[in-house]
């Protein structure tokens, strides 16, 4: 046996360290004395508080690392995959944040106020059922402002969607600081609504309001937001499921994925058993940028390059969401699909302000 002491110098890690393991649950001494609850370890629990203090390190969850430690002991290929679908996941939220930090910083260093609307969107948006569903669960609305489509599951899966859209209806703000701060508010306000009243339901939400030059963005789930420019069609949303987690963590191919039984498996959702954190972002916008937010029954369906085809061939927004349901059909699609359009075109003549935003669909 080694006392706390002993075994702290020998793994590197504090007596503090040791004992907070043991509350956690990750790393139980060998003996703990009755009469002094003095801690003892052994020496072959040195590999395992090492792992225990690096996996800390990398900021992983306690109940991810009690699963790796316990991996490792028969399965160390598995542990090993485990950890880098933990890093895949921390890079990819990093990457979230850095855009952010990225544009808010252009924010703060331009101008404070904004006092005209240089641009416009025109919108349009179509949901469609699918051809052998009995019920649409999935949302989308298309307005001056707002742009959201929501994918509902569950027995209350079409209500859920519809809380989620309307949780963002009522005036938004022009700062994009404080559009931000409202998308973020209500997802939390479509979170709780939904825990209390749809009970094992729950929904997507893919949402972006407008400035007049930037596009602020809230996302939670496996819908999506792309924006095609010049051509070249980018997606700006990450789908927070199992499968996306195995793609960037390499253990799976996107063409695997495809085909994967596990495919529809959400990590983040609005369903009220945990407050869905939403990916936030800004992007700035340009005339004859071109904005498409859907949910995956077209995005799972259709290939990526079928859709910017589709989007270049700059039919009208009200066109071009009906040939992209058009296409999730010819695909073989049988899900729900919600599909938004938009474009940015200059604003009127003189650069005058829009009409202040009144309430939104």
């Amino acid at each position: 046996m080694m006392t706390i002491g002993e075994f702290s110098r020998a793994s590197r890690l504090s007596a503090r360290a040791l004992r907070r393991f043991d509350e956690l649950g990750l790393l139980r001494p060998a003996r703990v004395d009755p009469y002094t609850a003095y801690r003892y370890y052994t020496e072959d629990q040195l590999e395992r508080a090492r792992l225990v203090g690096w996996l800390r390190r990398l900021g992983m969850p306690r109940d991810r690392i009690r699963e790796v430690c316990d991996r490792y002991a028969t399965d160390p290929e598995a542990a090993a995959r485990a950890i880098r679908a933990h890093w895949a996941r921390t890079e990819a939220d990093t990457a979230t944040r850095r855009t952010l930090a990225a544009s808010l910083t252009d924010l703060l260093e331009g101008p404070r106020t904004v006092t005209t609307h240089p641009y416009a969107l025109t919108a349009a948006a179509h949901t469609d059922p699918g051809p052998n569903r009995p019920t649409q669960q999935d949302a989308a609305v298309a307005g001056p402002r707002l742009l959201a489509v929501a994918d509902g599951y569950g027995p209350a899966g079409a209500e859920a969607a519809r809380t989620a859209v309307e949780a963002l209806a009522g005036p938004l703000p022009e700062r994009t600081g404080d559009l931000l701060n409202a998308l973020e508010d209500a997802v939390a306000h479509a979170g709780a609504d939904i825990a209390a009243h749809r009970g094992d339901s729950g929904t997507t939400l893919t949402a972006a309001a407008w400035t007049g030059a930037r596009l602020a963005l809230a996302h939670v789930g496996d819908s999506r937001a792309y924006r095609l420019r010049d051509g070249a069609l980018l997606a700006l949303t990450r789908d927070h499921t199992v499968i996306q987690d195995m793609i960037d963590s390499g253990e799976l191919t996107p063409a695997e994925a495809a085909a994967h039984p596990d495919r529809a498996l959400l990590l983040r959702a609005l369903d009220g058993t945990v407050p869905a954190a939403p990916d936030l972002t800004v992007h700035e916008a340009r005339p004859g940028d071109r904005y498409l937010l859907c949910t995956d029954g077209l995005s799972a369906v259709v290939p990526a390059d079928d859709i910017r085809r589709a989007l270049a061939a700059r039919g009208t927004p009200e066109e071009t969401v009906h040939e992209l349901t058009a296409l999730a059909h010819a695909h073989g699609g049988q899900d729900n699909l919600a599909v938004v359009v938009a474009d940015v075109t200059p604003a009127s003549p003189g650069g005058e302000p829009h009409p202040a935003p009144g309430r939104l669909p």
